[in-house]
Formats: C-alpha cells, sequence, structure tokens
C-alpha cells in the first residue's frame, strides 16, 4: 500500500505537537469525497513524527514504517506498521494524504481543484476541532504560544511597479517605481520556512511586472507554502498559468469594477484593461486555477457593481465587494474622493437586503458577538499572525501602512523584527482600552477597528485617533438593524 500527502496540503512540525492544513481556507469550499468538509487539525507529538515521514511522493507502508522506527527504537516495526496505517487512514478520510495499492493509484486520487467541486463560500467556516483537543485549531495556538505570537501569514509586494493607475489606490502612483532583489526574496522564503510561516500573498504593484514572478511562484511551492497572489491579471500569459497550476495556489485575487469595459477602464485609467482582465478570468477558471474576484464600490460602478456579482455567480467565482477605501500611505487623500457618502452606503445595504435576505442579520450578529469583546482584547491580528514587506524590504504591520516601518529584512532578520522590534512590540500591547472612545461608543459593536484607516487619514499618521467616516458607518450599520428589526416585528404582529 503506497501513502502520501495531498498536493495542496501542508505540515508543519512543532515538536511536542503537530499541525496539517489544507489550501482551500480562502474563497471556496470544497469537499473531499466523502463529502465531508477539509480544513486544518492538531495532532500529538508522535502524530507528528508519522506525518513528518510524509511528503507529496507516495511511499510504501514498510518504506514508512522504517522511518517511522528510527524515532520510536523501542516499538516494533509490526506494531508500528499497524499504528501507522490507521493514523493515515483517519488522515485520508479527512482528506489530507491519500492511499493506493500502487503507486498510479495513489497519484491519480490526488484530486484537483475544480469549480465543478467548489461551493462559493459567503461566511467564514470556522475551524474544524481536533482530535484529542477540546478547542479549536486558533485556540490551542493562541493558549500554546502564549506572549510568543507566531507568524503564519506573510505578505510580500514584490514590486511596487503597476501597469494600471487606479483611482482609490492606496499606493502614491509616484512611488510605483521598484522591485525586490531576487536573492533578497529568497532569502526571505528561507526565513520563513524556519518561522514555520503557512500562507503567503505576493502582490505589488502589479506582481506580474517583476521579471522573476515565475521563479518566485515556482521557489514558494518548493518551500511548501500555501500561495495568494494579487493581481489584475492584464499581463497573464501561458508561462504564467503553467506554473499556477503546478503551484497548487491557495488562491489569485483579481479586482474587476464592472462589466461595463468604460467604467472598469475609467477607474483603473488604463484603455483596454477591463477586456483583459475578463479574459484573464476566464482562463484562470478554465484551468481550474481558483478565483477570487474583489469589486471596491466607488462612486463609479456604484449603480453596476451588481452585475459583477452576477456575473461572477454564472460562473461559480467568489466576488467580494465593499465600499471601504482607505487614505494613502502618505496621508494626501486625493484618492477618497471616489470614497462613498453615508447616503450612497445607505442605498447598498439598501440593495443588497432585498437580494440577500439575511445580509441585515448577518450584520446583527456579527454585532451580537462584538458584544463579548472586553477592554483587554486585541485591536486586530496585524503583528500577532501576520505582517508585510515591501520591495525595499521595509516590514510593516499590514497592507496599506507603510509610512510605519518596524523594521528592514536588509539589516535585520525577519524573526528578530518579528520578536524583538519595539514598534511591533508597541502595537503587540494596545488593546480595546487604548481607544476609550470607542469603549464608550454606543455603536461600538457595529464597527470594525482598524488602525490602518486612522493613520493613514491623519495627518500625522496617528493610528489611536479615530476616523470619523467609519464611526458614522457604524451609526448607519446600528440604524439600518434597529429599523429592520422593527420592522420584522410589525410584520410578525408582534408587539
Amino acid at each position: 500500500m503506497y501513502f502520501k500527502q495531498k498536493s495542496n496540503v501542508m505540515f508543519r512540525n512543532y515538536g511536542s505537537f503537530g499541525y496539517i492544513t489544507d489550501n482551500r481556507n480562502f474563497g471556496y469550499k470544497q469537499a473531499n469525497d466523502d463529502g465531508n468538509d477539509i480544513g486544518d487539525k492538531i495532532v500529538s507529538q508522535s502524530g507528528a513524527v508519522f506525518l513528518s515521514v510524509l511528503n507529496k511522493i507516495p511511499q510504501t507502508l514498510d518504506c514508512l514504517a522504517e522511518k517511522i522506527s528510527m524515532q520510536f527504537t523501542n516499538a516494533d516495526i509490526e506494531t508500528i506498521k499497524i499504528d501507522a496505517r490507521e493514523f493515515y487512514y483517519l488522515l485520508e478520510l479527512e482528506g489530507f494524504i491519500v492511499s493506493g495499492e500502487t503507486l498510479q493509484e495513489c497519484n491519480e486520487k490526488d484530486s484537483k481543484f475544480s469549480y465543478k467541486k467548489v461551493q462559493p463560500k459567503n461566511e467564514k467556516e470556522g475551524c474544524s476541532l481536533t482530535k484529542g483537543f477540546e478547542k479549536s485549531t486558533q485556540e490551542f495556538f493562541d493558549e500554546y504560544f502564549k506572549n510568543e505570537p507566531q507568524l503564519t501569514n506573510l505578505h510580500i509586494e514584490i514590486t511596487s511597479k503597476c501597469n494600471e493607475r487606479c483611482v482609490h489606490c492606496y499606493i502614491p502612483h509616484e512611488n510605483k517605481v521598484n522591485n525586490i532583489e531576487p536573492d533578497l526574496f529568497y532569502n526571505i522564503l528561507e526565513q520563513c520556512k524556519k518561522m514555520n510561516l503557512l500562507h503567503l500573498t505576493l502582490s505589488g504593484g502589479e506582481p506580474m511586472m517583476h521579471n522573476d514572478f515565475i521563479d518566485f511562484l515556482r521557489k514558494c511551492n518548493e518551500y511548501n507554502f500555501s500561495v495568494n497572489i494579487l493581481s489584475n491579471l492584464t499581463l497573464l500569459n501561458k508561462s504564467i498559468i503553467e506554473e499556477m497550476k503546478r503551484n497548487r495556489l491557495l488562491s489569485v485575487q483579481v479586482s474587476l469594477y464592472s462589466m461595463d469595459a468604460n467604467i472598469h477602464d475609467e477607474i483603473t485609467q488604463i484603455k483596454g484593461s477591463f477586456e483583459k482582465t475578463k479574459n484573464a478570468i476566464l482562463k484562470l477558471r478554465e484551468n481550474d486555477i481558483p478565483l477570487q474576484i474583489s469589486c471596491p464600490i466607488i462612486k463609479q460602478n456604484i449603480n453596476c457593481y451588481n452585475d459583477v456579482i452576477d456575473w461572477g455567480k454564472a460562473y461559480n467565482i467568489n466576488v467580494g465587494s465593499d465600499y471601504v477605501i482607505i487614505a494613502r500611505y502618505d496621508h494626501t487623500t486625493q484618492n477618497l474622493s471616489n470614497r462613498l457618502s453615508v447616503n450612497d452606503v445607505k442605498e447598498i445595504i439598501n440593495q443588497r437586503s432585498v437580494n440577500e435576505p439575511q445580509y441585515l442579520e448577518l450584520i446583527e450578529r456579527e454585532a451580537e458577538h462584538k458584544k463579548n469583546m472586553t477592554p483587554d482584547d486585541f485591536i486586530c491580528s496585524v503583528c500577532h499572525s501576520s505582517i508585510c514587506i515591501a520591495d525595499n524590504g521595509n516590514v510593516y504591520p499590514c497592507a496599506g501602512w507603510q509610512d510605519y516601518v518596524v523594521g528592514n529584512v536588509n539589516e535585520t532578520s525577519l524573526n528578530d523584527i518579528w520578536k524583538k522590534s519595539t514598534k511591533v512590540r508597541y502595537l503587540r500591547e494596545l488593546r480595546r482600552r487604548d481607544f476609550p472612545k470607542c469603549i464608550k461608543c454606543p455603536e461600538n459593536e457595529f464597527c470594525t477597528m482598524c488602525m490602518v484607516r486612522n493613520a493613514n487619514e491623519h495627518p500625522l499618521g496617528d493610528p489611536l485617533v479615530v476616523n470619523e467616516y467609519f464611526c458614522n458607518m457604524a451609526k448607519l450599520n446600528k440604524k439600518m438593524v434597529l429599523d429592520w428589526k422593527c420592522n420584522l416585528i410589525n410584520s410578525q404582529g408582534k408587539y
């Protein structure tokens, strides 16, 4: 019997336990052949040993048992085979590995992503409970690594160059001039591997403008990272598609602003960009490469963004639409002239509540969940599980917050920046209590505090000065939910 780890699965060995996860926790939900959801799992120390000998190439049970026996010298080989077979069988049922009587059968059962098997995911799926633990995976990590945040997600802007000039972009156009040095990129990957990183996001600018983009993808695959790409896809070609197919990407995220070419091109300020992006989306779908369409709603497309959502549904592609845009990271705010007014957002919520009957109910659920938050809770995940690196090696908290540099990987290791940077430590120490205005606000459960929104729009870049625009959004959300509940009660005749 042959066994192998699925191509879209990652395993990390932490010594006293192991962590295994698949590559489908972004945008899509895909079940295994038995119809069960696939997610992630914490395994015991011995389970980590059993997993550590597996790889993407099929191996016989005898071969695997021999490798395992080198770490369990007191156990006889037959007992190891029995335990290994049972353990691998359970993992196969959960969709993490495959087996086969022959090498060929084992490889053929390693199913690939397919749009025929997926269901667009509208809500975040919770982590599955893990065998032997009563906590969710994230709860387990939080408790196990208490006071020692683990970097699991890294965003790398491999170039600031871009062939579009989107009117709402948070990157000043005059700063879109540099590429990351390949040696620096490869060095970052090596550091990430040592830190047990899981997910990488590659973006720009436009990442495909980097001459080494394909090589970068190939190297990420060698390191077994889960990779997400942010691109306008206008430079997509056959070679890139072939590498994406080999890479088993987490997803490609692309912005499509309208199904009206004139409106899309008006936003990108590049004539012909709509046709290139649309055709590239269809080409990726044709090749079963997972896609996520982003459709930011701004003044230019407020009357037609729904066409993008409908078009995506017709092709079984997830479309995310949002009316949140932030100021440029140099604190200039010209791009915000494209941002929707409170009345504009009110109209959008009204439309969505008609088209999606559960929309306001979901907002209410999120608000109910936030009522349990305390003044000692964290603000967000920046510098707790994620961080970003720019093309020049500067490290900053999150995409968009580029004037708050916490270190540079040309001068200091990523691990040292993560653990020792004064600015990183400062952000980690911030809690909800550091925003007293928000703690006392009657709409706080309808708001998502975001420091980069505050910092970019503040003349001095202060992340603690609350952005009034988003306060008004919270007021609007609360009023619309209360009005909806009142109308619902009246319509049911309950007083």
